[in-house]
């Protein structure tokens, strides 16, 4: 009896793993190779537990600009070492993923209290040019950022809505970087910008600052 089930056995231990590479695929932006969005929210929604968590929103600028002139392959390119770049940047403990287009999130594990100098470093690193393209494939990428102990009454939503604000204004004074936090900077529509998914008239600002 042993020896007929064994091959069952072995044929459902196969079955398993297949559809384990399968759902994992599922959940990768085949171009990034990063979490999708549905998957990133899972693992991110865990690591806000930890009050160290910072969450990071990024966006390519100019990204267009870059398409029209280089090409989609260029284009492409560019995105995959932003992807890469993230990526090591938040490291194993973190969750790096595409939330579509040229729009990235991460959430990190701010260790030492250094995540705005980690940013800093990170947006240097983003703006070099992508191996084995035309030197002049290259973009800056605009960083807002959002501390979880800082508004622990927020989920990851409310926190992306803050980080997405930091990023705009980061955008809008090309500074880089900016941090959610204090100040009245950019008026808001529900947490997020006008146009933005989710957006709705007659909120009230919300702040940011460096």
């Amino acid at each position: 009896m042993l020896a007929a089930a064994s091959p069952v056995a072995s044929g459902w231990t196969a079955h398993t793993l297949w559809l384990r590479r399968r759902l994992n695929v599922a959940r990768r932006d085949p171009l990034t190779g990063l979490r999708t969005r549905e998957a990133f929210t899972g693992r991110a929604t865990v690591l806000l537990r930890d009050a160290r968590a910072v969450v990071v929103l990024a966006d390519v600028d100019q990204f267009k600009q870059i398409n029209d002139t280089f090409g989609h392959a260029a284009g492409d390119a560019l995105l995959k070492a932003t992807a890469d770049r993230l990526a090591h940047c938040v490291g194993h403990a973190g969750v790096a993923g595409r939330l579509g287009g040229d729009e990235f999130a991460a959430v990190l594990i701010d260790d030492h209290g250094t995540a705005a100098d980690m940013l800093a470093v990170l947006h240097g690193v983003l703006a070099r040019p992508v191996d084995g393209q035309d030197p002049a494939v290259r973009t800056t990428v605009s960083l807002g950022w959002a501390r979880a102990a800082d508004f622990p009454g927020d989920d990851l939503s409310a926190l992306l809505r803050r980080a997405d604000e930091a990023m705009y204004a980061a955008k809008q004074g090309r500074t880089g970087t900016r941090r959610a936090g204090l100040g009245r900077l950019f008026a808001t529509v529900t947490g997020r910008r006008a146009g933005r998914h989710g957006a709705r008239t007659g909120a009230p600002v919300t702040g940011v600052s460096a």
